[in-house]
């Protein structure tokens, strides 16, 4: 079937962010506070992506042991949410709680207050490009379809759509097997004991007593096959969870993605109702308020860049001239069933289990990683950069996306306004204009 249609163009802006979770937001404010005309794209109603339409419940570490490194926009943001929870501690900047509907807000001040103009419930449905050049990206919204034009594109879509529809290379997965990291379906309880909840066993596949494992073994629950839980308390009773697996899931495949929120739902409740059985103590009384509307994919794309950041870089915590921003997080690698089994089984040896770093330690993010080859006016940044698998288990986490979303968004504006494509850029002048915006990086 041919489908003809004269679509409307917009030229309007300088730059066009496609995503607007952490690297997203972080991309538009930095780009439009430096100078840049700047759209900010977003196919759900709020802004800020698993923190908050996705119920993440808690930030990822934010210092390395002895000093916060993500900084600039990063660290603005998690402190603005801190500072609306009384219960946070000031100096408490590792796993530190999110409030989403704060954290809605706080994003759209951010974006508002540095002069974006946002569209929610629009949708990337295409893109037009020839001669290594992003020219328009097609969307779908209320009013139809429209084509925007931009001087410079970025592509904070998690799933490196715009760099796809380009026809720029990739890697997906576990290489040749395509086999991805699983994903979760996060949920918030209501009504929960805070004394209990808080003095008795600790809900953390890492301990032994942990009631998530009583669940595992009983018959009752059979979509609960593993001990995986994180969880905080987010308010008065209220209590978020990153818990259960769901395996499997092609986060760029729309009826992948349709199931496995169905999926998660159902295995939201049997985690509830095991909660309730096994630890009555804290949640016999306990309500299932909310699912997300988001599903927690942790991998999918993975530009093919002008560096690649590997695990050899993160064990030689590695620094570059073009870097960007520091990472420190631990190589957090969610293995599908059959690979848990074989490396608990001895046929396995992943490396990467005991890579975590002391005090004190990171490694750089160099720029080269938020540029895919064969385009010279798109930048990626989030958990699509260009990196191997085992590094993205790291870097894919909000911190280092709000990073690299920052990088990316001063890059844009400083390409839009002097010319030059993002091969070309000074780095040298990129780097400073971050460290004067409270970026850090050796």
């Amino acid at each position: 079937m041919l489908y003809t249609k004269q679509i409307p163009r917009d030229d309007q802006f300088d730059v066009i962010v496609a995503g607007g979770g952490p690297s997203g937001c972080a991309a538009a404010a930095a780009a439009a506070s430096n100078g840049a005309k700047t759209l900010l794209i977003e196919a759900s109603g709020a802004l800020g992506g698993m923190g908050t339409i996705g119920l993440v419940p808690a930030w990822c570490p934010y210092s390395d042991g002895e000093n916060v490194i993500y900084r600039g926009i990063a660290q603005t943001v998690m402190e603005r949410v801190k500072a609306h929870m009384p219960h946070i501690k000031a100096d408490h900047v590792d796993w530190v709680p999110i409030d989403p509907e704060v954290l809605k807000r706080v994003y759209d001040d951010l974006v508002s207050d540095a002069g974006v103009k946002v569209l929610f419930n629009t949708q990337l449905c295409d893109v037009q490009s020839a001669d290594g050049r992003v020219d328009s990206v097609i969307v779908a919204n209320k009013a139809g379809l429209t084509a925007y034009r931009a001087k410079v594109f970025i592509d904070c879509t998690g799933d490196a759509d715009i760099a796809a529809f380009c026809g720029l290379p990739y890697d997906k997965g576990a290489g040749e097997t395509g086999d991805v990291q699983p994903a979760t379906h996060c949920f918030t309880l209501t009504n929960v004991d805070e004394y209990a909840y808080q003095t008795g066993p600790r809900l953390h596949g890492s301990e032994k007593d942990c009631p998530i494992y009583d669940i595992v073994r009983s018959e009752k629950y059979p979509m609960v096959v593993d001990g995986h839980s994180c969880n905080e308390r987010i308010g008065p009773g209220v209590v978020g969870f990153n818990a259960g697996h769901l395996w499997n899931v092609d986060s760029t495949d729309p009826f992948s993605m349709s199931a496995a929120l169905m999926a998660g739902r159902k295995l939201a409740d049997e985690l509830h109702c095991g909660l309730i059985e096994f630890y009555p103590s804290a949640f016999a009384a306990s309500h299932l308020t909310m699912t997300a509307s988001a599903l927690g994919t942790r991998e999918s794309r993975r530009i093919v860049g002008e560096y690649t950041l590997t695990f050899d870089d993160y064990k030689a915590r590695r620094t570059f001239p073009d870097e960007i921003g520091r990472n420190c997080y631990y190589i957090d690698v969610h293995h599908s069933p059959a690979q848990r089994d074989a490396f608990l089984r001895g046929e396995i040896d992943y490396e990467e289990e005991a890579s975590s770093y002391g005090p004190g330690e990171s490694h750089g993010i160099p720029y080269r990683c938020l540029v895919p080859k064969g385009c010279e006016n798109l930048l990626v940044a989030g958990r699509t950069i260009s990196c191997d698998r085992t590094v993205q288990g790291s870097v894919r986490v909000m911190p280092p996306c709000l990073v690299t979303g920052q990088a990316a968004g001063t890059a844009a504006a400083m390409i839009a306004a002097n010319g030059g494509t993002t091969m070309t850029l000074d780095t040298d002048a990129l780097r400073a204009k971050l460290r004067a915006d409270g970026a850090y990086f050796l």
